[in-house]
């Protein structure tokens, strides 16, 4: 028997991805490149244990020009964790859907949110249909936690450039959690363990805070 990807090693252990034995080199080398792995594989969690984030320059950060204090986190705790919360349930309900899927689609809403400096919103959705679905899930849940605001508060409390200082937050995590594998949910996988939840059943908001990385 030989390894069910490279055919020619002796396999090692059972990859739920390829659903066949394989062996120890092209689990490293292949894992979230060319295999879905499911978050749940006991070899993937070993190996989030030594992930390393794709090295980033500072100047490389987009959006410097807007800044996110741990503070201001803070004081948008219920509106951060919203956030986090439906990105996280809308791409684990988005079949295929991976960490540069997340990041395309926080990209498409960081410029959209940026032009309601002019007063209008103009959205322009990612070719990817992936991302576009993401964007168009969270300008959604951005509608609606407005909706329970007014439903709540009688008016909307929540800013335009709150909700744009949070998306370059969550996207600034994923800049440093993305291991630049093809098929990497190392993000995802954050957020599914902070929401302590099963892919596909992110729980509902609740009181709690997002630590910057």
């Amino acid at each position: 028997m030989s390894c069910a990807i490279c055919e020619t090693r002796r396999p090692r252990r059972f990859c739920p991805g390829v659903r066949g034995d394989i062996c120890s080199i092209c689990c490293g080398t292949e894992r979230e490149v060319t295999v879905d792995c499911p978050l749940t594989c006991e070899y993937l969690q070993k190996a989030r244990k030594r992930d390393k984030a794709v090295a980033i320059e500072p100047a490389q950060v987009p959006d410097q020009d807007i800044q996110v204090s741990e503070k201001f986190v803070d004081e948008h705790e219920p509106l951060v964790v919203y956030l986090g919360s439906a990105l996280a349930k809308t791409a684990f309900e988005t079949p295929g859907a991976v960490d540069f899927d997340v990041r395309e689609a926080l990209d498409s809403l960081i410029r959209a949110y940026r032009t309601l400096a002019s007063g209008v919103l103009y959205e322009s959705l990612p070719p990817n249909p992936l991302a576009a679905y993401i964007h168009r899930s969270m300008q959604a849940a951005i509608t609606e936690f407005a909706r329970q605001e007014q439903e709540r508060f009688g008016m909307t409390r929540t800013r335009d450039a709150d909700v744009l200082r949070l998306l370059v937050f969550l996207r600034r995590i994923e800049l440093y959690r993305n291991n630049g594998r093809r098929r990497g949910r190392a993000f995802l996988d954050a957020l599914r363990e902070f929401y302590s939840a099963k892919p596909g059943s992110v729980p509902p908001p609740s009181s709690s805070s997002l630590i910057l990385p």
